[in-house]
């Protein structure tokens, strides 16, 4: 396996994103080929990439036209606008692996859509999506990372520059990385 990246909240199809987030694009059409090609631009077909919900906010047949363009082995946590979609669709979607739960990297990192609850002496750190730009939540804190397309300039980041921002152990769990 190659690099791990994080993204989330993409909202293809969805128009009213650009205006509700000022998101510089022209259109959904227009924003939706550039999440496109941001992320075939960074993510390789070996390398993994953790989408932390919200995939579309469109039809099931334009939300999989979509992504099964994105490159790299996908794993969905599924987002409030993606659980009307039965999680078995998903694969139909081109993911490798889908969870409506929060999942757990490395033993350290809590991989969620919504932010959730963590303090200064919890030994986690949680990556998330969800609040978009909303200033009540920082980009990165030693406990949390927001990972919504907005605050990671839309493209994919790489798990080693997350742990470099968050000042996180680079292997919290002490085995080989």
């Amino acid at each position: 396996m190659g690099k791990t990246y994080f993204i989330a909240d993409l909202h293809f199809g969805d128009s009213r994103i650009i205006g509700y987030e000022n998101r510089p694009f022209q259109s959904a059409a227009h924003m939706d080929a550039e999440l496109i090609t941001r992320w075939n631009r960074t993510v390789g077909p070996d390398d993994r990439v953790f989408l932390l919900g919200d995939v579309a906010i469109t039809s099931p047949e334009a939300t999989a036209a979509a992504t099964t363009q994105l490159a790299g082995y996908k794993i969905l946590v599924l987002g409030n606008h993606d659980r009307h979609l039965p999680v078995a669709w998903w694969f139909t979607a081109g993911f490798q692996e889908v969870s409506a739960y929060p999942l757990v990297l490395d033993e350290f990192y809590l991989l969620s859509h919504e932010p959730l609850y963590v303090n200064a002496t919890m030994p986690y750190a949680n990556i998330f999506g969800h609040v978009h730009g909303s200033p009540l939540y920082v980009d990165a804190s030693p406990q949390s990372f927001c990972v919504s397309a907005e605050r990671i300039d839309y493209t994919p980041i790489e798990f080693t520059e997350i742990k470099r921002r968050i000042g996180a152990p680079l292997n919290p769990t002490g085995r080989e990385a």
